[in-house]
């Protein structure tokens, strides 16, 4: 990937920003008022399970829970108010980037900085996405963001240094000093922050980070959400920023991992019975558990998914597209390695042309893990297909080329954790009644 040759002026723009984050004491847990990513929390019961570990758990502010989505925003825009009114949520007094680390089970050890990155237009080359994405679910995080006035969450993106530079130094440095928190979450992964606030040390750290380019790793709907806000306010501060965390993968590798879909309206035993019917695939019955039969599709050559039958524990492994299927369904003048994507052949040719399944919300569900999935696909009586993780080289060289692929086709990790700290928008909560409502 390029992103270790210099990018001189077009570089990333990563600004200190003064930092609101939960104040020392007023929660039960620094982990307890922590959350995944919004769209990684496992509905309902994930979301359940956060609500009640804290009353102020983050969760409350990503993912309010009304009727109505626009109450939703609302109820999150006066629970943040109030909490910051309380002084449960207090603003840092200087500006700083976070060195921020995670470090767990697996061999997870990641260190990167958060800070406000200077938003670039499309097909500039300094950041780059990969994956489309869903209009709706962009126009409800813009709600959500104008409603709250904050970013809530960093998106992850990952840049590539050659060669060890002053922004690695700095994190080195950093890290061998006190942190501002450090805790642990219950997945095993303890996380640590530092503020760096030094005029020297911040201007080292950002000239080196101005010589690189980066890859949208995680948080593709966020991103089109800032750009989408930045117009708005026609690129004025500080909606010319959106809140991120940069990592160098040269030194600290992400891990790429599938999501998975469930379709809720597709009974499982028909999905299998339009496979055989049209003879779209091989299908192969599997005895093996999950586990094992997720093994078995990671060795299988070439375009191949798990297909959960209508029993539980029932798998199958679908391989060997027909040939003709893939040459009427998939457009022939896109690059090769997009046109052999599972994910791309997934939606192309099974959901669009065997099982006329509709590109629309509550059609298909995303979800990051293959229990989960297959727990859905039981639950709904309809369909979970598991899908293999796609390599990292094959992401970056698409998105070098400016190719899309198909929406929620990787999940990159370890993620950070939200609700460690969040980026104003406005300094100062607004007054007058403003209890919380959800």
């Amino acid at each position: 990937m390029a992103s270790d040759v210099p990018a001189g002026p077009g570089g990333l723009d990563l600004a200190p920003f003064r930092g609101l984050r939960y104040a020392p004491g007023r929660v039960s847990d620094p982990a307890a008022v922590t959350s995944p990513p919004y769209d990684v929390v496992v509905r309902p019961d994930g979301l359940n399970e956060l609500r009640t570990a804290d009353p102020y758990n983050i969760v409350r502010l990503i993912l309010p829970q009304a009727a109505d989505p626009a109450e939703g925003h609302r109820r999150a825009a006066r629970t943040l108010r109030h909490w910051r009114a309380e002084g449960v949520l207090t603003q840092d007094a200087r500006p700083a980037l976070y060195v921020y680390e995670q470090r767990g089970p697996h061999a997870v050890h990641q260190r990167g900085v958060i800070g406000a990155l200077r938003l670039t237009e499309p097909g500039s080359g300094t950041v780059l996405p990969h994956e489309d994405v869903m209009p709706d679910v962009v126009a409800d995080r813009a709600a959500l963001t104008r409603a709250t006035g904050t970013n809530l969450e960093p998106l992850l993106l990952s840049y590539r240094a050659a060669e060890p530079d002053d922004a690695d130094a700095v994190i080195e440095e950093t890290v061998r000093t006190t942190p501002l928190l450090a805790t642990r979450t219950a997945d095993g992964i303890e996380h640590r922050l530092w503020a760096v606030t030094g005029p020297d040390t911040l201007a080292r750290l950002r000239t080196a980070l101005r010589r690189h380019r980066a890859l949208i790793s995680d948080g593709h709907h966020r991103w089109a959400t800032a750009l989408r806000l930045r117009d708005e306010h026609a690129g004025r501060p500080p909606w010319d920023r959106t809140l991120v965390l940069l990592v160098n993968t040269t030194r600290h590798p992400l891990r790429v991992q599938a999501i998975h879909r469930v379709l809720p309206e597709l009974p499982a035993a028909q999905a299998l019975e339009r496979v055989r019917a049209t003879a779209a695939f091989r299908v192969r019955p599997l005895t093996a558990p999950p586990g094992e039969a997720l093994r078995t599709l990671a060795a299988t050559e070439g375009t191949a998914f798990l297909l959960a039958g209508p029993a539980a524990g029932e798998l199958h492994l679908l391989d060997r597209p027909d040939p003709a299927l893939l040459a009427r369904t998939i457009p022939a003048h896109r690059p090769a390695a997009w046109r052999s994507l599972d994910a791309t052949v997934l939606h192309t040719s099974l959901l669009e042309a065997v099982w006329g399944v509709p590109d629309r919300p509550g059609a298909v569900r995303y979800l990051h893990e293959a229990d989960a999935a297959l727990a859905q696909g039981l639950n709904t009586g309809g369909t979970a297909v598991l899908l293999r993780p796609v390599s990292e080289e094959t992401v970056r060289s698409l998105a070098e080329a400016g190719i899309m692929m198909p929406r929620k086709s990787t999940s990159f990790g370890p993620k950070p954790a939200s609700g460690l700290v969040l980026r104003p928008l406005e300094e100062e909560p607004e007054q007058g009644p403003i209890a919380p409502e959800n």
